[in-house]
């Protein structure tokens, strides 16, 4: 049976694709896979690119301002300071970045620093100067209990998603974890489903569970329908 939306439609190809930030964030990345990174978003009409910070004027030429760059802060381990978050995010912004994903600091989650976790979010928010930010919170890493502060605390902060993981570390998102997110967040905050995403079916069932945004590299161009 095809997966639904949470509001009862059918989840089609146009609906995987339009919710997709095609990414593209290996250490070895060139400009001609950036380049053509840029043509399939465009060709495929995703959401977004999702480019290295060192990556993002380039992106930027190659979409001509007809598709969102999104880049990575703080990216993959979250430990640098938040004046450094602050620096990269407003950098990136110059260079033409419409969206931002940052990486919380997950000793502060083990340390249940979780103001100075919510004062960092808002900090990166101002830095994004009207941008969307997006928040990865790595949840291979995290307690039940940590998932849960960390989806309330983002709730509450002035970010606009919540984002399971980098794909860098030892998993990716779960169909538990979306479904928790989705069932947790509030004010209007969205969720981004990212890292293991494979296949349309794997698309479809995130989006039926809630997921707002699939981050992968897999989907473009489509590989089934």
């Amino acid at each position: 049976m095809e997966n639904r939306r949470p509001d009862g439609g059918e989840i089609g190809l146009r609906d995987v694709l339009s919710a997709v930030d095609h990414t593209l964030l290996t250490q070895t990345a060139t400009r001609e896979q950036i380049r053509a990174l840029c043509l399939d978003g465009l060709r495929f009409g995703v959401a977004s690119v999702c480019v290295p910070p060192a990556s993002v004027a380039d992106a930027k030429e190659f979409t001509g301002g007809k598709l969102p760059v999104c880049t990575v802060i703080g990216f993959p381990n979250g430990y640098s300071t938040t004046a450094v978050k602050c620096f990269e995010t407003a950098d990136a912004v110059k260079n033409g970045a419409d969206e931002i994903d940052m990486v919380v600091n997950l000793g502060w989650v083990k340390e249940k620093r979780y103001d100075e976790i919510f004062a960092e979010i808002n900090a990166v928010k101002r830095a994004c100067a009207g941008r969307v930010l997006k928040v990865i919170v790595e949840t291979c890493l995290l307690t039940d209990e940590e998932k849960i502060e960390l989806v309330d605390l983002v709730s509450r902060s002035d970010a606009d998603f919540i984002k399971t993981s980098t794909g860098f570390s030892t998993g990716g998102a779960t169909r538990e974890d979306v479904a928790l997110f989705a069932s947790r967040v509030t004010n209007g905050t969205k969720v981004k489903a990212a890292g293991g995403i494979q296949t349309l079916a794997d698309a479809r069932e995130f989006l039926s569970l809630g997921a707002d945004r699939l981050g992968t590299s897999r989907l473009v161009p489509p590989k089934e329908q």
